[in-house]
């Protein structure tokens, strides 16, 4: 049997383009970042990142953990699900996720401009998913949500026939709860994807803390979530992500900075 210590993915750097690479290094960072900041669930969910200029996306391989991607574990995958380009794992045969490409592949395919797309299943999240109100504009990040879109529960999503609805109730949201299920968040890069998802599941804990104390919840006019929700958009402030991501990164080299393999 294996020893853990053994498992050590060979790099990939020079069987990619260099944008290839990029985008594989800060995909691994996401993964990384989830897993730190406590929104991975085991090996479950997943994260992509467009490959630039192909119809092709990238994502985790299921059975890792998010703590132990790296760049070069990565598996490629064009938008019908076919694997394009996968390392070699060691005393492993990784595939990918069959939800997973469901829910990715739908996005990429619909949304050219998002660069990834990630997937949660948090406590905060699911509990935020399975009430009725939704996710509430009680604090001032969650009203940049505040027309968050909501997609219905209709079992695991492993049938092609479920993209449909999937691509129509995000619209041209950067995030969408899953009703009963959890979160996804997306975003042009994959900076601003993190932030849009970190956010996302700062709302949520705060929603569900607050209602916790059993207290009526302190309402804002509808006119001030308006405007604030307005000051959020992309062509009001910078890009999400811009500014935190090169921070980010050095955190991650100093916790581990073996992402970057």
């Amino acid at each position: 049997m294996l020893d853990s210590t053994d498992f050590r993915v060979p790099s990939m750097r020079h069987k990619v383009s260099a944008e290839e690479w990029q985008a594989r290094l800060d995909l691994a960072a996401a993964y990384r970042l989830v897993a730190l900041y406590g929104m991975s669930d085991l090996s479950a969910n997943h994260i992509s990142a467009r490959v630039p200029g192909e119809e092709s996306f990238l994502i985790n391989p299921y059975g890792m953990l998010y703590e132990e991607i790296t760049a070069s574990s990565l598996i490629k995958i064009d938008h019908e699900g076919n694997i394009l380009l996968k390392p070699d794992f060691p005393g492993q045969d990784y595939g990918v996720n069959r939800a997973g490409f469901v829910i990715h592949s739908a996005i990429h395919k619909a949304r050219h401009e998002i660069a990834c797309v990630a997937h949660t299943h948090t406590w905060a999240g699911m509990a935020v998913s399975a009430l009725d109100c939704g996710l509430l504009p009680i604090t001032q990040t969650s009203m940049r949500f505040a027309k968050v879109g909501y997609h219905d529960y209709q079992g695991v999503v492993l049938d092609l026939e479920m993209q449909d609805a999937l691509v129509r109730d995000l619209g041209d949201h950067d995030a969408l709860v899953l009703r009963n299920h959890g979160l996804l968040a997306c975003g042009r890069t994959v900076a601003e994807a993190f932030n849009a998802l970190h956010r996302l599941e700062l709302s949520c804990k705060t929603q569900i803390a607050a209602m916790s104390c059993g207290t009526k919840l302190r309402e804002v006019p509808q006119a001030v979530v308006d405007a604030t929700f307005r000051n959020y958009q992309p062509n009001v402030r910078r890009p999400f992500g811009v500014m935190e991501w090169p921070a980010m990164l050095r955190k991650l080299d100093r916790v581990d900075p073996s992402w970057r393999d």
